[in-house]
């Protein structure tokens, strides 16, 4: 799959800006705040639906206007795609492909499998369990739409469960009847949730293993721990054992909603007992692993995008991850860089055909 060329209109520092692309290797460099990072998001953006580094969509339209589109054109698997994504203040975001705009933004979701590797990810590690479920969702719903379905179902309903508890206590009531008929809709679509949060893991876990062997220097033991309630009981269990807890706090206190991912390095939390080295070689292990089930998954290898790659990371680390692209597994690559020469020295290293863009 080849993102061609790319077309900007009013989106963040963009007034009007067109780009062709190259097959391999695209590299956008300049000085910082020129927007390099923007075109990144651009491209991640025709992906998902959405921006990688901002959720409120409207803080995307350029100052001062009144909406932003961005369009992409493909090649996929012989075929010629072209995604539009528009949004205009005080209207929802449309996503059209070839011409005809989604129903359902979810549908679009793996079509378009996509990567990417930036200094932001340090939140996998340093922010709260939502972030790292969101990770696992990610790219669970990239070739598994049902699972998708049922996280937005499940999400939908513990909402719903949550304002029934605020009823109850703001009432001073309680109807046990109404609350179980939300318990077993959630008992339904958490255990398909949390089953497939476990396949995914045993594929997934191997694969990091061996992606951190190789860009790490050390022999250090990694892993990802899954931490759920359902390891303990059933759902439908543990809600009925929390009716009391659950009341109290008026929100759903238990459940796949408070999944997590444990990273350790040794037994222990990288957070705590990681340099910062190990932490940056853990966060590309895992972006890179999530490359590798994707592909296999799809049949498709993503674009795979590195913002600002080089200033995070030693000399070292780079030269073994430019070395790993070099490898006819991975297919389209686009790099940020705030240094010309140092990205073109790199990437001279592949023998790949590449193309250098100067903001």
């Amino acid at each position: 799959m080849i993102l061609k060329s790319l077309s900007l209109l009013n989106y963040k520092n963009f007034e009007s800006q067109s780009f062709t692309f190259n097959d391999k290797i695209n590299c956008f460099v300049g000085n910082n705040g020129v927007g390099k990072t923007n075109v990144l998001d651009a491209i991640y953006h025709l992906s998902f639906g959405k921006s990688y580094f901002n959720p409120i969509a409207s803080q995307n339209i350029k100052h001062g206007e009144q909406f932003f589109v961005v369009n992409g054109e493909y090649d996929k698997l012989d075929n010629s795609e072209k995604i539009v994504v528009s949004l205009k203040k005080g209207q929802k975001k449309v996503i059209k492909r070839n011409g005809k705009a989604y129903e359902k933004f979810s549908d679009h979701i793996g079509f378009l499998p996509l990567v990417i590797i930036s200094p932001a990810d340090r939140d996998l590690i340093i922010e709260g369990s939502s972030t790292r479920r969101k990770f696992i969702d990610s790219v669970i719903s990239q070739s598994d739409k049902a699972y998708l379905e049922d996280v937005i179902n499940y999400n939908k309903i513990v909402t719903q469960r949550n304002s029934l508890l605020k009823y109850f206590a703001l009432n001073n009531t309680f109807n046990k009847d109404t609350l179980e008929v939300y318990d077993s809709q959630l008992h339904t679509f958490g255990h398909r949730i949390f089953e497939k949060r476990q396949a995914f893991l045993e594929v997934f876990v191997p694969i990091f293993k061996a992606r951190y062997k190789a860009i790490s220097s050390g022999d250090e033991t990694v892993d990802l721990l899954y931490k759920s309630d359902l390891l303990e009981n059933t759902l439908e269990a543990l809600l009925k054992n929390c009716i009391n807890k659950d009341k109290a706090l008026q929100y759903t206190s238990v459940g796949t909603h408070k999944d997590d991912l444990e990273f350790t390095i040794e037994s222990h939390p990288i957070k705590k007992f990681g340099s910062q080295g190990q932490q940056k070689s853990f966060l590309i292990a895992l972006k890179l692993a999530q490359f590798d089930f994707i592909k296999a998954q799809s049949g498709v290898s993503p674009i795979l995008l590195l913002d600002d790659i080089f200033d995070k990371l030693d000399e070292q680390r780079v030269s073994k991850i430019i070395k790993l692209v070099d490898d006819e597994n991975f297919g389209q690559l686009f790099i940020s860089d705030t240094h010309a020469d140092r990205t073109e020295k790199a990437i001279k290293q592949v023998h790949q055909s590449y193309e250098i863009y100067n903001l």
